[in-house]
C-alpha cells in the first residue's frame, strides 16, 4: 500500500560521472559501472541526463560523483563546468575525491557548486578548516558495517559541518532499502545541529516516507528515478 508523505523530504537526483558519461551504479562496485541506459534520457551524456531529471520534476539540486577523481584517474572538472553553464539555476553537490584543504580551496574557487568531502578520500586532519565553508558537506562513507575514512570523523560529531550525507556504498543501485538503523543512530547523535541526507538503497515512495518519519532532511536517488519507481506523481508539484 502506498504511504503518503508531506513532501518535506528533499529528493536529490544523482549522476555518477566516468570518462565523460553518466554511468549506472551497482552496489558501490565502481569497476562494474557502465554507461547508463534510461527512459529519462536519449543518451548517457551528462547534460541529457540532467535535462531528463528536470523534465520529470523541477529539482533544485543535483548530486555529482566524479568517479575518475575519486579513483585517482583524472577529473571531470571540465564536464562539471559545462553543466554549471548549461543549468545556471541548479546547485550541484559534487564529490570530487578531495583529500586535503588545499584541494578543497582550489575546487571551491573554480566552481560555484557545493563541495562534498567524502570520508573515504580525506587525508587532511584539519577538519575545522576543511568544513569551514558554508558550501561544504561531509559524506560519512560506509561499506557494509565498515566506516571508510578516519575513525575520528565517525565518532566525534563536534567535527561535523551543518550538512551530513550518510552514504551506504553497498546499497547504492541495489534497491535493498535505506540503512534506517544507521541513519537513526546518526540522526540521534547529530540532534538538531546537523541536517542528515541519506544515500543508498531507496526503492520507492514508501522509503521516502520512512526517511522523512526518521527525521532525515533529504535523500540522494538515482536508480528509483531511472526505473520509474519514483515518479513525478510521487514527487509532487514542488518540494
Amino acid at each position: 500500500m502506498l504511504m503518503t508523505r508531506s513532501k518535506q523530504l528533499d529528493v536529490i537526483p544523482v549522476i555518477d560521472l566516468k570518462d565523460g558519461e553518466v554511468v549506472r551504479a551497482q552496489r558501490g562496485e565502481r569497476h562494474l559501472y557502465a554507461p547508463i541506459r534510461t527512459p529519462l534520457s536519449p543518451t548517457s551524456r551528462p547534460a541529457d541526463v540532467v535535462a531528463g531529471f528536470l523534465a520529470l520534476h523541477p529539482f533544485r539540486t543535483i548530486y555529482v560523483a566524479d568517479l575518475d577523481a575519486i579513483e585517482g584517474r583524472g577529473s571531470q572538472s571540465a564536464c562539471l563546468s559545462e553543466l554549471e553553464t548549461a543549468f545556471p539555476d541548479l546547485t550541484f553537490w559534487v564529490d570530487a575525491g578531495i583529500s586535503t584543504r588545499r584541494e578543497a580551496t582550489a575546487w571551491l574557487g573554480a566552481h560555484r557548486g557545493d563541495l562534498v568531502l567524502g570520508s573515504e578520500s580525506l587525508r587532511d586532519a584539519d577538519y575545522a578548516r576543511l568544513f569551514a565553508s558554508r558550501r561544504s558537506l561531509l559524506s560519512l562513507d560506509f561499506r557494509g558495517d565498515a566506516f571508510q575514512g578516519p575513525a575520528r570523523l565517525a565518532r566525534d560529531e563536534s567535527l561535523w559541518p551543518a550538512r551530513l550525507i550518510v552514504m551506504s556504498l553497498a546499497r547504492v543501485g541495489s534497491h535493498a532499502g535505506p540503512d534506517l538503523e544507521r541513519l537513526r543512530k546518526i540522526r540521534a547523535k547529530a540532534a538538531d545541529r546537523h541536517a542528515i541526507y541519506a544515500a543508498g538503497g531507496v526503492r520507492g515512495p514508501d522509503d521516502l516516507t520512512l526517511l522523512e518519519e526518521a527525521g532525515i532532511a533529504g535523500v540522494l536517488v538515482a536508480s528509483a528515478l531511472h526505473d520509474g519507481h519514483i515518479t513525478a506523481r510521487h514527487l509532487g508539484a514542488e518540494q
